[in-house]
């Protein structure tokens, strides 16, 4: 590869990592904006769940869809679409006045939250195998990075520039700039490009979506554990998102310094777990083909142990509860690009923006009811007990599906490999 290829393919990370942290930020600000958009339209939190449920279901429907257009069309182009309609549907969602209106506006912003497969796949043919881990680590930085300014955004600039209207107003004007940014500047790659077996061609194949190899996707033991934990795994993802700023206001008494200070720390330390997950899955993938799975098991143990030992923490005792969450963050984010990474090491190239939309597919139908299902836990309870209870429950859960990966990767790994050999072989 050139120096050009090389600095270009750099380049379309960070053209994706900017349309990352800005989608993020407005799709992850809304849990920030809790309190002030409840006190407007005056409402429970299982109307805050239903709120958030909405969104989630709507992305769900759209996975597959999106993963199917993935597969068939320019993903750059794609991308571009998913951009301008995130700019759109957040600037209907500020304009509307009603808790109906916004109820529905709120659901339609997740059309554009299942647009990713795409971009992974997109990534997965500028880099190989032995990369993806930090390639991945280091877009999903954008996440909780874009939590962090949302965060800001929500308790520092929306009350300074007339509420949270004003800042869904700023987000998606940035989705319209992006999509143009996308449109005119990323450039499409042939599908299976950085696989090592064609890395030395000038010429390949053009790999086109085939309905067969779909379906063997659905052959492979690893991603069925890979669905199941992914079912699973987004649970406790959704109520720290969407609850866990009001748990510390009405809970735990931080005020609005309160709760930046302490959590900014947090954030940034969960940014880092996602390029260290990436690279020691990468490494440990150097090594086995277990190394993404046996980093991704110890990642969602541990981080279950100090969530629970977190949220159990009394009250007065904020020191040990920062210091607690500081460590929940190391942990959380391990396993989410070595996931990402495991589903290319064991599908075909032309299938996976595919194969990806059904593994979120199946996160989604599981967590697009994890914001009532809280919600409900919390009106019961309180969001203490919602907290522990989904999060503990569903990170052990995940525990034990990656060990069932761990017996299957090593098969469906290879069958992929000799695939792509037999594939170079023939041209």
């Amino acid at each position: 590869m050139s120096a050009k290829q090389s600095n270009y393919r750099w380049f379309v990370v960070v053209v994706f990592f900017f349309f990352m942290l800005l989608h993020q930020t407005d799709k992850l600000m809304i849990g920030s904006l809790q309190v002030q958009i409840s006190d407007d339209f005056n409402i429970t939190n299982t109307q805050w769940g239903l709120v958030n449920s909405g969104a989630l279901i709507v992305a769900t429907i759209l996975y597959p869809i999106w993963g199917y257009l993935y597969d068939h069309y320019s993903r750059t182009k794609l991308l571009s679409l998913a951009s301008f309609v995130w700019g759109a549907t957040t600037w209907l969602n500020a304009i509307v006045k009603s808790f109906g209106g916004f109820l529905v506006t709120r659901a339609s912003t997740g059309i554009d939250d299942s647009s990713y497969p795409g971009l992974y796949t997109l990534i997965a043919d500028y880099f190989g195998p032995n990369l993806r881990g930090k390639v991945y680590g280091i877009l999903q930085l954008a996440q909780p990075i874009g939590y962090l300014v949302g965060m800001i955004l929500a308790l520092m600039v929306a009350p300074a520039i007339g509420g949270w209207r004003s800042v869904f107003y700023i987000t998606g004007s940035l989705g319209l700039v992006i999509a143009v940014l996308i449109f005119f500047g990323v450039r499409e790659m042939p599908r299976g490009k950085a696989e090592p077996e064609f890395e030395n061609m000038t010429e390949m194949q053009a790999f086109k979506f085939s309905w067969v190899e779909a379906r063997e996707i659905f052959k492979k033991k690893t991603m069925w554990f890979i669905f199941l934990q992914g079912f699973a795994g987004v649970f406790p993802w959704n109520v720290i998102t969407y609850f866990f700023f009001a748990y510390l206001e009405k809970e735990r008494g931080y005020d609005a310094n309160g709760i930046l200070f302490t959590m900014a720390p947090v954030i940034l330390i969960l940014a880092a777990g996602y390029f260290v997950g990436g690279a020691l899955g990468d490494a440990a993938f150097k090594r086995t083909n277990k190394g993404r799975i046996i980093v991704s098991s110890v990642g969602v143990l541990l981080g279950a142990l100090f969530m629970y030992l977190a949220i159990s923490t009394p009250v007065e005792a904020k020191n040990q509860f920062f210091i607690l969450m500081c460590l929940t963050a190391i942990f959380m984010p391990l396993s989410s690009a070595n996931v990402i990474a495991t589903v290319y090491d064991v599908t075909v190239p032309e299938v996976r923006s595919t194969a990806q939309a059904v593994e979120y597919f199946v996160e989604n139908a599981g967590a697009a009811f994890a914001p009532i299902l809280t919600g409900l836990i919390a009106d019961m309870y309180d969001l203490k007990t919602a907290i522990i209870l989904i999060c503990t429950v569903a990170w052990l859960l995940c525990f034990f599906f990656y060990l069932g990966a761990i017996f299957t990767i090593d098969k469906d790994s290879r069958d992929l490999r000799k695939q792509m050999e037999d594939r170079a072989n023939a041209m």
